[in-house]
C-alpha cells in the first residue's frame, strides 16, 4: 500500500519553495553588512559557502531554531565572493541555473558592487590588506577582483552600489528589498536622491523634478522635509506639479505590468531633485501612495534625507558627509 495519500500529495503541492538569496560582490563592497541585515529579517545567513555544495545544503534538514514554518522553508542567505574554495563564476552560474529549475527552491541573486576609489579608501582607512593584492597595490588587488566577478555581475537579478551608502544605508536597502513579507511578483522599490551628490546608479526609471517651484527658497520650508505637510502643500500649490505627476504616474503604472510580463522581479523608480530633501522626496512619497493603490507594496528610500546635501548645494552650510563604515572583509 502506498504511502503517499491524496491529502499528503495534495500538501506537497501547496507546500511554498525554500526561499534561497546568493549574496556576492566585490570585496569590501558590504556582505558582511547585507548578511547581518537578512539575519535580523528572519534568512539563515552561510557565509563563505562553497557554491558547488548548495544542493547538499538545500537538502539538509534545518538545524535547532531553524525548523520550517508553516508551509514555507526557512529562506537562506547564501555568502560568497571570489576567496571562497574553488570559485569559478562560470561553474556558479552554470550550477544556480540548474538548481533554479527544481519546483521547491526559488533562487535569486545580489550584487554587490561599489566604486574602486571608494574601495580603495576603505581599504587604505582600515589598513587590511587587499586578498587579491598581493605584493601589489590596493588598486591592483580591486581590479583583479572586478575582473573576475564580471560575470557574475551581469548575471545578478539585483545590483546594488554600496559607493555612497553608509552601513545604515545599505542595511535599510536590504530590508526594503528582502524582507519575508515581501510580496511575490515584483518588488517595487521608490526613492528620492540629490542630483547634487549624484544619480542612482541602479534605478530603472528616474525622474527630474527640478522644474518644481524648490522650497528651500522660502524660510518657514527649508528646514522641513518633502514628507511635511507644509512643504507638500507647497509643491502640490505649483501649476507645474499636478498635470506633470500625472503623466509620471500613469506611465510607471502603465510600465509596471510590461516589466512584471518580460520576467523583471525588482523595479526601483527614482525621484531627483536639487538636494535631495523636498521636491524628490515629496515625490517619491506620492507615487508610493499612488502604487499602493493599485495593489502594489513599494518600499521607500530617502536617500540624502538626513545628508544635508540641500544645504551645500542650494546656498546653506556645508553638508554632513557619511562614511560607509562597513567592514572591507565581508
Amino acid at each position: 500500500m502506498s504511502d503517499e495519500s491524496p491529502t499528503g500529495q495534495q500538501a506537497a503541492s501547496d507546500k511554498k519553495p525554500t526561499r534561497i538569496l546568493l549574496v556576492t560582490g566585490l570585496l569590501g563592497a558590504g556582505k558582511t553588512t547585507a548578511l547581518r541585515a537578512l539575519e535580523d529579517l528572519g534568512w539563515e545567513p552561510v557565509d563563505n559557502f562553497p557554491v558547488r555544495l548548495l544542493p547538499r545544503l538545500v537538502s539538509t534538514a534545518p538545524g535547532p531554531g531553524h525548523e520550517r514554518s508553516g508551509d514555507e522553508g526557512d529562506p537562506l542567505a547564501i555568502g560568497f565572493d571570489s576567496r571562497t574554495r574553488g570559485f569559478d563564476p562560470q561553474r556558479v552560474i552554470s550550477e544556480v541555473t540548474a538548481l533554479g529549475k527544481k519546483d521547491d527552491i526559488t533562487i535569486s541573486t545580489l550584487f554587490l558592487d561599489c566604486g574602486s576609489e571608494e574601495l580603495e579608501r576603505r581599504y587604505n582607512e582600515t589598513r587590511r590588506r587587499h586578498p587579491l593584492a598581493g605584493d601589489r597595490t590596493v588598486a591592483a588587488g580591486i581590479a583583479a577582483d572586478r575582473e573576475l566577478m564580471a560575470p557574475l555581475r551581469r548575471w545578478a537579478d539585483v545590483v546594488v552600489n554600496t559607493t555612497g551608502y553608509s552601513t545604515n544605508d545599505l542595511g535599510r536597502t536590504i530590508r526594503e528589498l528582502f524582507a519575508r513579507s515581501a510580496p511575490q511578483g515584483i518588488t517595487i522599490t521608490v526613492s528620492s536622491f540629490g542630483f547634487a551628490r549624484g544619480m542612482p546608479p541602479m534605478a530603472d526609471l528616474v525622474f527630474d523634478m527640478r522644474f518644481l517651484d524648490n522650497p528651500h527658497w522660502v524660510d518657514e520650508l527649508r528646514p522641513l522635509t518633502g514628507r511635511d505637510a507644509p512643504v507638500a502643500a507647497h509643491i502640490a500649490a505649483d501649476p507645474a506639479w499636478q498635470e506633470n505627476f500625472a503623466r509620471i504616474r500613469d506611465l510607471v503604472l502603465s510600465l509596471v505590468p510590461l516589466y512584471e510580463a518580460q520576467g523583471k522581479t525588482y523595479l526601483h523608480v527614482a525621484f531627483g531633485c536639487t538636494g535631495g530633501k523636498h521636491r524628490s522626496v515629496f515625490s517619491a512619497e506620492s507615487m508610493a501612495q499612488e502604487l499602493r493603490k493599485t495593489g502594489h507594496n513599494p518600499g521607500v528610500l530617502h536617500r540624502n534625507l538626513d545628508t544635508g546635501a540641500s544645504d551645500l548645494f542650494e546656498g546653506g552650510a556645508s553638508a554632513r558627509h557619511t562614511d560607509v563604515k562597513d567592514d572591507p572583509k565581508p
